[in-house]
């Protein structure tokens, strides 16, 4: 069969908000265990297996924000690792007797994890470099803390930092400056482009609307990627590409018999039982044996999960992805003249596995059907290293967010946050102009900087939109900012002499080592 004209880019979104605590058994700690065993591992697991067999060829632009690269780094994080793995695997014999087969095959697959785990010596990040200098994956970077970057344009610098100091932490960890970037949210301002160009970045990904709406409007759409003012390219999501693979009600995630996200042993177990593991409170575990059930089937009624039925529908719903967009490509093709269209997938990284338990294997089936049918997959480097010429357009505000714009992040549950960043971003200016040039602050500025980024992080004004863990989202904010401000006052009083809680600050919010104070500095970038 001839190759299939046209290009399939996915593009994984890693990240999580920096979530580092020096007690262990935090919920956010779950968070980052969770992700590494459910997705991260699971992922590298079946890329490295899929690039040595010789008949496949695997593709993926990957981005791994700063927060998660600090975390997949930290030493006190990754060392706790096995015995989160070891914790769970012994809740597992607590499962009633209905769900032993599931559990015994869940079971299996955390020691198979776990041994993964062990192979890559407890280092994710060489795994990635490897398969980056291999050329299967194309690594991007984020905003330094998934700051949303329309809410940040006052000040200037706030953005220029975000950008800055991702790229920065980006070459520190993986050994290269990044060219590409997952906008957070991939959310687009305009006059973004020329920050980004700034930095050395040189291609994103944003939603339908920011290219179908950009002036002039492009000739082909979201097919074939344009270029900004500012000497960026973008390309844009395709909605027939993601649809069947992120929706739970329209797509493959909700097949009855596939894992079912909303039960979990760490409800249905006893607190009493649960305490005897040292966790304090009823929480998910990521240990779940109940599929998703007739459609009308109530969440208390699930039934019994069958890995061996899952799996089954893992192939048939690859071969069905790969038919898709098979047909997509012929049908895009026939009307481009002559233009090889380009179909951008863009998904969080964490919905195969952890949110789509069947996730990662869906993926690997899906490279190996793209063997059998000619599929050819790329990354966004790729495709734009052989497009010497691109459409000149202004991309449109935009976001990937319900709406589609902006209001996800600025509306009745979270828009107070955002005076709180304003206000934060104005007074580290005015420490750097003040202090910058004093050797014996640096090392408050620095720990200033650091809790103005975390505080930006667009994380938790998501959680209070979506009212999940608000209160832990409200928390957060105001630690940080009650932090920064408690290092501006000792700058500003002369207080400089350290302490414990200093120490401790230092400790736990411990990212961005040798951190750049350069973006907060006199005369920042102008935003156009």
């Amino acid at each position: 069969m001839a190759m299939a004209a046209g290009h399939l880019a996915l593009v994984l979104h890693g990240h999580l908000p920096f979530v580092r605590r020096l007690q262990a058994g935090s919920l956010e700690e779950d968070w980052f265990h969770q992700a590494v065993l459910e997705s991260y591992l699971p992922l590298l697991y079946h890329l490295q297996r899929s690039v040595e067999d010789p008949q496949q060829a695997p593709a993926l632009s990957f981005s791994l924000s700063p927060t998660l690269l600090s975390m997949l780094a930290d030493p006190l994080l990754c060392g706790r690792f096995p015995g989160w793995v070891a914790c769970r695997q012994r809740i597992l014999e607590w499962a009633p007797s209905p769900y032993h087969h599931g559990a015994a095959q869940l079971g299996q697959k955390l020691e198979d994890m776990l041994a993964f785990w062990r192979q890559l010596g407890g280092q994710l990040i060489p795994a990635f470099q490897d398969l980056q200098q291999q050329g299967v994956v194309d690594l991007l970077t984020c905003g330094a803390t998934h700051g949303y970057l329309p809410l940040l344009r006052q000040p200037p610098s706030a953005v220029v930092a975000q950008l800055r100091i991702a790229v920065q932490h980006h070459q520190h960890h993986l050994g290269c400056a990044p060219l590409g970037i997952w906008l957070p949210e991939c959310a687009y301002f305009e006059g973004l482009d020329r920050l980004m160009a700034a930095e050395g970045l040189r291609y994103a990904v944003l939603d339908a609307h920011g290219l179908l709406q950009a002036l002039p409007r492009p000739r082909y759409g979201v097919y074939a990627p344009i270029c900004s003012p500012g000497s960026v390219a973008f390309v844009g999501r395709d909605s027939r590409a993601t649809l069947p693979v992120w929706s739970a009600q329209d797509g493959y995630p909700g097949r009855a018999c596939y894992r079912e996200f909303h039960r979990d042993l760490g409800w249905d177990l006893p607190l009493e039982q649960l305490e005897q593991m040292g966790i304090s409170s009823a929480r998910p575990l990521g240990l779940k044996l109940h599929c998703v059930g007739p459609a009308s089937c109530p969440l208390e009624s699930k039934p019994p999960y069958s890995p061996e039925e899952a799996q089954l529908q893992v192939q048939l719903d690859a071969q069905d992805y790969v038919k898709g967009r098979l047909q997509q490509l012929k049908l895009l093709d026939s009307g481009m003249g002559g233009q090889p269209p380009l179909v951008v997938a863009p998904f969080d990284a964490e919905l195969f596995g952890h949110w789509w338990h069947e996730g990662p294997e869906f993926l690997a089936a899906v490279w190996r059907q793209a063997s059998h049918h000619q599929l050819d997959f790329t990354t966004l480097r790729r495709c734009l290293e052989g497009s010497p010429q691109l459409q000149l357009c202004r991309p449109a505000p935009s976001s990937w967010g319900q709406g589609g714009y902006h209001s996800y992040w600025l509306n009745e549950t979270n828009a107070w946050a955002v005076p709180l960043w304003h206000r934060c971003g104005l007074r580290m200016e005015q420490l750097v102009a003040s202090h910058g040039r004093r050797q014996n602050c640096q090392r408050l500025l620095q720990q200033a900087a650091r809790e103005l980024l975390l505080l930006q992080s667009s994380d938790w004004s998501f959680i209070l939109r979506s009212g999940t863990t608000t209160d832990l989202a409200r928390e957060q904010i105001h630690c940080h900012a009650q932090r920064f401000h408690k290092l501006a006052d000792a700058l500003d009083s002369g207080q400089l002499t350290t302490n414990d809680w200093l120490k401790a600050v230092e400790e736990e919010d411990n990212l961005f080592p040798n951190l750049d104070l350069k973006p907060w500095s006199p005369a920042p970038s102008v935003i156009a």
